[in-house]
């Protein structure tokens, strides 16, 4: 009788080990597709950049610099190729109008016809404001890459605008010379529209805020079309930047992204 019963709990003990290597199994089975699926900082972050790039990208668009007791518009043609090659074109106002900013690699120059000069802006230069506006001359011709100047870590997620978003922390690396102390933008997790941004100084503390809206289509994809930069700790300045066309991936000719090309481009 002992031996039965002995058996029978021994049969049982099994059963239940059983049961507790399959759950078990399918709990690191779930672990591991979550892992799987889930994409790392740098690869978000990437996958946001080459939305905004493209190969290349060729676009219009207006930009408003709001101040307490003024306010001025700046239209402009921009065009790029990757991230090393960016080119933008003054129209308006006629003050301003055939200003061209060429950045090739990791120089930067200003072509200025009323004076007929070509200005070298060195590195120095890049925080400063871009055409009086609240974004830096890095701002607008990325100078630095978010992707390969910075670590990336996922610190959190936040709905904005009803779109889940991934909330990431970006840390210069030592080498670099970026502008900022620290950068967190917020990637919607499905389109990776990059819907906010928050740049710091290298004490840690808030300078200037970039909220993304108004997604619309734009050549053969979807895009924040309204950008507004406001300084946390200057009331009543902010600058909008409004994209009324963008195409992506058309071929340029060779020597486009020259300082030959800045004094012809139209």
């Amino acid at each position: 009788m002992y031996s039965v019963i002995k058996i029978h709990k021994k049969n049982r003990m099994k059963k239940i080990n059983k049961i507790v290597s399959v759950f078990l199994i399918v709990i690191l089975s779930g672990m591991v597709n979550m892992t799987a699926q889930t994409p790392t900082g740098k690869e978000i972050v990437q996958k946001a950049q080459d939305k905004i790039n493209g190969l290349s990208s060729q676009g219009i668009m207006k930009m408003t610099v709001v101040r307490p007791a003024w306010s001025r518009d700046v239209t402009m043609k921009s065009w790029s190729k990757g991230d090393d090659y960016y080119l933008i074109l003054i129209t308006s106002p006629a003050r301003d109008k055939g200003q061209v900013f060429l950045k090739r690699e990791f120089d930067m120059w200003n072509w200025m016809p009323s004076i007929s000069r070509m200005i070298k802006i060195p590195p120095s230069m890049m925080s400063q404001s871009w055409m009086g506006s609240d974004f830096t001359n890095d701002d607008l011709v990325k100078m630095n890459s978010y992707v390969n100047d910075y670590t990336h870590k996922i610190v959190g997620d936040k709905t904005i605008d009803g779109i889940d978003c991934y909330r990431i922390e970006m840390i210069p690396l030592p080498d670099a010379a970026v502008v900022w102390g620290k950068v967190l933008v917020w990637i919607a997790k499905e389109e990776y529209h990059q819907l906010r941004i928050e740049f710091y100084d290298e004490d840690m503390l808030l300078v200037n805020r970039e909220i993304c809206s108004e997604i619309k289509q734009m050549g053969d994809r979807k895009l924040p079309s309204i950008m507004v930069m406001e300084p946390v700790n200057k009331k009543g300045h902010k600058t909008i930047i409004e994209i009324s066309e963008m195409e992506f991936n058309k071929p340029f000719p060779e020597g486009f992204f020259s300082q030959q090309n800045m004094k012809k481009v139209r």
